[in-house]
């Protein structure tokens, strides 16, 4: 899998490459590139951005400059090359992501590109014509899409094969299919009591299949609403 970000703050990947997950995919021949718009700007002081035709605060980034970028990337024209390859909008308005759109991303064969607004966001043409997709982590709004794309990074990466040192991990999880959808079932480790809190007597007693029993209706509890703490 190849992961490209299009973003005007690369440096703040490197800290996201050192997780230990995310070396153990890229020790296995995945990659998380990252790429700075900037660098394929002809404008004075390397400028990515302008003011909205209009009227409006902020800026917006145009789409001159995201074609140079992508072309000089990929030395392709960005309307061909979204043919090929998912180029993603990352966007508050865009599809929410969920546990079946990362099981669609990390079954991408030809690597995905994440493209992270800032500002106001994109000049729309460049969602029109340069993106098969438009993503939101959420119905809110960043400073940009930088955080954004680390959380689909890390969603789609933790999902191939070797990134989690278990080839289980991530099996059943919160939303899997294996939980048809549900949120996961609650964990007790040692110590066993602990201010007299106890850890459920089933998950002690070495009965696999009834153990198994109690965290699917745990599971669905939650689903149904059920994880809610009182206060």
């Amino acid at each position: 899998m190849q992961l490209d970000v299009m973003t005007l703050f690369p440096h703040w990947f490197d800290w996201f490459r050192e997780q230990r997950h995310v070396k153990n995919a890229m020790e296995d021949g995945h990659e998380v590139r990252t790429f700075n718009p900037r660098d394929h700007s002809d404008m004075s002081a390397r400028q990515v951005d302008d003011t909205p035709f209009g009227g409006g605060a902020g800026m917006v980034l145009r789409v001159d400059v995201m074609e140079k970028a992508l072309r000089g990337v990929y030395a392709q024209d960005p309307v061909e090359l979204r043919k090929e390859r998912r180029v993603i909008a990352l966007t508050p308005g865009g599809r929410v992501l969920d546990d079946a759109f990362v099981d669609e991303l990390a079954a991408e064969e030809q690597g995905i590109t994440l493209l992270c607004g800032r500002y106001e966001g994109f000049d729309e043409r460049i969602v029109q014509h340069f993106c098969s997709d438009t993503l939101s982590i959420g119905r809110y709004v960043l400073a940009g899409g930088e955080l954004a794309a680390m959380v689909v990074c890390d969603a789609v990466l933790r999902k191939l094969p070797g990134s989690l040192g278990h080839a289980n991990s991530a099996v059943e999880e919160s939303f899997s299919v294996a939980l048809d959808g549900d949120p996961e079932y609650p964990h007790y480790t040692r110590p066993a009591e602990y201010r007299g809190w106890k850890v459920p007597d089933v998950l002690l007693s070495g009965h696999h299949a009834e153990i198994e029993t109690w965290r699917r209706a745990r599971s669905r509890e939650r689903g149904d609403g059920g994880s809610r703490l009182g206060r």
